[in-house]
């Protein structure tokens, strides 16, 4: 692209090719929110709205006819969804192999860590913690990064499904039905299912939650670098943790690592969700509040 493209749909300047046509940001994102929703528009002035910068705000079917029109394509919205999960899957490989080979360079391979008194104590007392939380409702939970955390601990590889308090499972269907849009949908459950095939026992997960819980760049934290100290104590323990329960899976320690960079991107998703409904002056939806125990 030399820059000055042009949107085939409404004019303005195009950002590149969305969904098979040269399109920009604003229509790429309605044609994915349409196709997704399954949206049904009518136009008041007889189908025939001239599209441009000011009426595709006016009209939405003449708009997504014009996407239409240029050669937008359905497939695409889906195709590339799984482009974007396969990309962040690569990703995820390449730095769990860089951070392999970091802590090969930086430790002897033939001395194995050992836990302390200290960090096995602490340990205990986290898998205690998360044990008694599990019993609670999500609002107790600090972080929609923990909520996640320990959501993808409620999936069901065999179903494909994710259990929830009271014992009451849901699948993808599920969550469409409940609101929850696709591109929110998928992402939960791929990651549960990576986290799954993990095979965490307790102090494992206490260990990335206590870690997730401490991160110096949450909101409002006010001695970044006492908190990175104390989130430092966790990583030492759960690398030396894994070492000894591990020692045969050097990719073990950095792939659980690299688990928590997809659980920040996740999280991200899951506020701008949560932030767009609220533009909107709407709620969560009634099973996603009754899930997590929402109450505004």
């Amino acid at each position: 692209m030399l820059g000055n493209e042009i949107c085939s749909v409404c004019g303005d300047k195009a950002s590149g090719f969305h969904y098979n046509v040269l399109s920009c940001e604003g229509c790429k994102g309605f044609f994915r929110r349409s196709v997704i929703k399954g949206a049904r528009y009518v136009c008041h002035s007889g189908g025939h709205c001239p599209m441009d910068t000011y009426m595709r705000r006016k009209c939405q079917e003449c708009r997504l006819r014009k996407c239409c029109q240029a050669g937008m394509r359905e497939e695409c919205v889906l195709s590339e969804e799984q482009i974007r999960l396969k990309k962040l899957k690569r990703q995820e490989e390449e730095q769990a192999q860089a951070t392999s080979v970091s802590l090969r360079a930086s430790s002897p391979p033939q001395i194995l860590p050992q836990l302390s008194p200290e960090q096995l104590g602490m340990i205990e007392k986290l898998v205690a913690a998360q044990q008694q939380c599990n019993r609670r409702s999500f609002s107790d939970r600090l972080r929609v990064t923990v909520m996640l955390l320990e959501t993808s601990r409620r999936y069901n590889p065999g179903t494909e499904s994710i259990t929830f308090l009271k014992d009451f499972s849901y699948n993808r269907e599920d969550f469409a039905k409940a609101g929850l849009q696709v591109e929110f949908i998928n992402p939960i459950f791929e990651f549960s299912r990576a986290m799954n095939e993990l095979h965490l026992n307790d102090a494992e997960f206490a260990l990335l939650i206590a870690i997730s819980i401490f991160s110096a760049d949450r909101p409002n934290v006010q001695d970044q670098l006492q908190v990175e100290r104390l989130q430092h104590t966790y990583v030492e323990a759960l690398h030396a943790y894994v070492s000894i329960h591990h020692p045969h899976d050097r990719l073990m320690f950095p792939r659980m690592l690299m688990k928590l960079v997809s659980l920040r991107t996740l999280s991200s998703v899951h506020s701008e969700q949560v932030f767009a409904l609220r533009l909107q002056d709407k709620k969560l939806p009634p099973l996603l509040s009754e899930i997590w125990d929402v109450h505004e």
